[in-house]
């Protein structure tokens, strides 16, 4: 009887996992291979990760770029988190519908909307210029600053949900019991808060860390092409020097990348969630 159950669950899901053969794992595969076998089968696709100084230069902004803006994302979301969570019902809708707003525009308006702001003669300036801030514009359009403006406000609705929905896990009882014998608010955010919401706190960094790795088209715009990722470096060398060895094997090394990223943050989620048990 068991056994026959098991054959109609696998019957089951055996068309999904067949669509996910097809669009997922044959695919990678297939890129896999080509990372190998294109021009020739060897390992010469390889070898600019040690000889070229280029590409680790891209690798190294890369890294960057993602640790920068995950380190600031989290921060700030981590923040938002607390007052959503402490607020009352009807901001707390309020700030919902604001942190959720950008998710529903197009990327590609966001990012002129940047650029609008961030150029020379743009809104910032204008307005640091009028208020006599600063003398004269500053330089911050098609720079790694731009880039991390972007970025940043592209990720963080993607920080402040997972941080939000762990925080709101969090027993209030501990909170009145720690008030209760006097806690101040800071040894509450300390002792309390962070330790609990570490889980949440580091998936919100792995997810936000895993999508900054292969961002293309905001860096590629905001950076003026000042500031190159491995999204563009791949895009390069498939649309304009029909290099798609290479252009695979930095895909393959960005897939390895992230499997480790993800494998060693559930473990630290993981041990963190035993430990606060």
């Amino acid at each position: 009887m068991k056994g026959r159950v098991q054959w109609e669950a696998l019957s089951l899901a055996g068309p999904g996992f067949l669509l996910i053969a097809g669009l997922l794992l044959i695919p990678l595969a297939r890129v896999l291979w080509m990372s190998f076998s294109e021009p020739v089968i060897g390992f010469q696709n390889y070898e600019p990760l040690i000889e070229s100084s280029g590409l680790r230069t891209i690798l190294y902004t890369t890294f960057e770029v993602a640790f920068i803006t995950t380190t600031i994302s989290c921060a700030l979301a981590f923040s938002v988190a607390l007052v959503l969570h402490f607020t009352t019902e009807r901001v707390r809708k309020v700030m919902f519908f604001m942190i959720l707003v950008p998710l529903w525009l197009s990327s590609i308006v966001r990012i002129f909307d940047w650029l609008i702001i961030m150029e020379r003669n743009g809104l910032l300036n204008s307005a640091l210029l009028t208020l006599k801030v600063i003398s004269e514009p500053l330089a911050i359009d098609y720079t790694m600053f731009a880039v991390l403006v972007g970025m940043v406000h592209y990720m963080l609705p993607y920080a402040i949900l997972p941080i939000y929905s762990n925080m709101r896990e969090v027993d209030p009882q501990l909170i009145r019991a720690a008030r209760g014998l006097g806690a101040t608010r800071g040894i509450i955010l300390r002792k309390i808060f962070l330790p609990l919401c570490f889980p949440g706190i580091v998936a919100a960094a792995a997810l936000v860390f895993i999508l900054s790795l292969g961002f293309y088209v905001l860096p590629f715009i905001l950076g003026g092409g000042r500031v190159t990722m491995l999204g563009e470096y791949i895009a390069v060398n498939m649309l304009d020097t029909g290099n798609w060895g290479v252009a695979s094997m930095v895909a393959v090394v960005l897939l390895i990348l992230i499997l480790i990223i993800y494998g060693a943050t559930r473990g630290i989620a993981g041990s963190s969630m035993r430990v606060s048990g």
